[in-house]
């Protein structure tokens, strides 16, 4: 989850507000790649989830990469709630899921060191308090009355309306970690091109990098628990956006759909101000009940748009949201498929051909199946495996012809980064096959050694 946004003057102009979205736009040149990632942490001797406070803890967590390594804080109602440095910031999901923001990187070799070097942190702090840290794409055993609250506003409002809006909105917020990567645009063309190859594409990614088959202590039927979540969460502010592929789409459409999305808060001085299913539209009018006669900035704009969860998201880039978290090879592996699928012209044009004939059914269906089945999803007559096998090797592609070398040009492109996902490939087997083969064979059902077997 997103930290407050911070700078942006007065919104006087409805105008302003898709602006804000082309502000983006960027040339080639200085396109970059910024890749997150969540994991839970857990203690080493109880196997349950770290608590905010005490020796160990996720604030013990916060404390010691700060002390050890630089990183500034980032502090809210006196409570250390995040880290900032270099341009990357750590922050904390609603259960204490620890998320790495990474820092704008011309390469997927410098955000992959970025990956290795925040785990060898994390991973020296953890060490000293006797924690650990695991990469899954849902909490296989905790339940919810065993997870922390991080002591953030925003998540105090979150957790009451989504009760109110879906039947799994606290599962996600409280028991799942995903990887993404944001990525930039050239024009509001490119955007909308890149938009929609994202947006089809996801079911592609969730299928790749499902890792959660586990939930409530046993098998839950889904290869992604993760994304079946998503799909009963909020339904004004999740999904697939079929409006994107319509005539039209645009920064000004994206807006449009933007505020309709009831808001969730307000952050002033330092506090969340209860704006729970209230219009940014009525905010624009000076209107907002919860701030009567005051009108909204273009920081309020910017944390509105980071309440909004769809499959792709738009901001002054595109973030993709369709991953399980999962191990480190797979941390690398997001960021390289969805590079080579869209930094490069021609890449995009094969990306686009493959999806740009699929209705909006086709889109959802390989979404829920993907969800499900992983690599052995099918839905209207599209088999994802083979899906799959053809969006890899024009990602492989890409990333040719980007030709950016690595390890002081002893490495010639960023290729070898899709290893990981040409295995799943290959084999048919993605995270979560793994996974369920040990519980069915050598783990005995014990779900407990997937500590052992798959933490950092």
């Amino acid at each position: 989850m997103s930290i407050p946004q911070q700078g942006g003057g007065p919104i006087e102009r409805y105008e302003q507000l898709a602006e804000y979205l082309a502000e983006g736009c960027k040339p080639k040149d200085d396109w970059r790649i910024g890749t997150e990632h969540e994991k839970f942490g857990y203690c080493k001797d109880t196997l349950l989830p770290l608590p905010y406070d005490g020796p160990r803890s996720i604030k013990a967590m916060l404390e010691g990469l700060r002390d050890r390594y630089g990183w500034d804080p980032i502090e809210e109602q006196g409570h250390i709630i995040g880290l900032v440095k270099d341009g990357a910031n750590v922050s904390l999901e609603p259960g204490g899921q620890l998320e790495l923001s990474g820092a704008p990187l011309a390469t997927i070799h410098q955000t992959c060191d970025e990956v290795n070097e925040h785990l060898r942190e994390v991973h020296t702090i953890a060490d000293e308090i006797g924690a650990g840290f695991i990469g899954l794409g849902a909490a296989p055993i905790w339940s919810h009355e065993q997870m922390p609250m991080m002591p953030k506003g925003r998540y105090r409002l979150m957790t009451d309306y989504m009760g109110r809006v879906g039947t799994h909105g606290t599962q996600m917020m409280y028991r799942t970690c995903t990887v993404q990567v944001n990525l930039d645009f050239a024009s509001e063309a490119d955007m909308v091109q890149k938009f929609r190859v994202a947006l089809a594409l996801q079911p592609v990614a969730t299928a790749l990098f499902a890792n959660s088959p586990f939930f409530d202590g046993k098998v839950n039927g889904f290869k992604s628990w993760r994304s079946r979540i998503w799909r009963d969460l909020d339904a004004a502010r999740t999904g697939m956006l079929p409006f994107a592929f319509e005539d039209g789409m645009g920064f000004e459409r994206y807006v449009d759909y933007a505020l309709d999305v009831p808001m969730y808060f307000v952050y002033r001085d330092g506090k969340y101000i209860d704006a729970l299913g209230q219009s940014f539209r009525d905010f624009m009018k000076g209107e907002l009940p919860a701030l009567p006669g005051e009108k909204p900035t273009l920081s309020d704009w910017a944390d509105h748009l980071t309440t909004i969860f769809p499959e792709a998201r738009l901001k002054k880039f595109i973030e993709m949201r369709g991953a399980d978290g999962g191990p480190w090879r797979r941390l690398c592996a997001l960021p390289a498929l969805w590079v080579g699928l869209l930094y490069d012209q021609s890449a995009l044009d094969a990306a686009w051909d493959l999806v740009k004939g699929w209705d909006a059914e086709t889109r959802e269906g390989l979404r829920v199946a993907a969800s499900v089945s992983a690599l052995q999803a099918e839905a209207g007559g599209v088999r994802m495996h083979d899906l799959a096998r053809e969006v890899l090797a024009i990602a492989e592609a890409g990333l040719k012809a980007r030709a950016m070398p690595g390890a002081g040009g002893m490495v010639p492109d960023e290729t070898h980064f899709l290893n990981a996902l040409q295995e799943s490939v290959d084999s048919g087997s993605v995270p979560a096959d793994e996974l369920l083969e040990h519980y069915n064979g050598d783990w005995n059902g014990d779900l407990t050694r997937i500590y052992g077997a798959y933490s950092y």
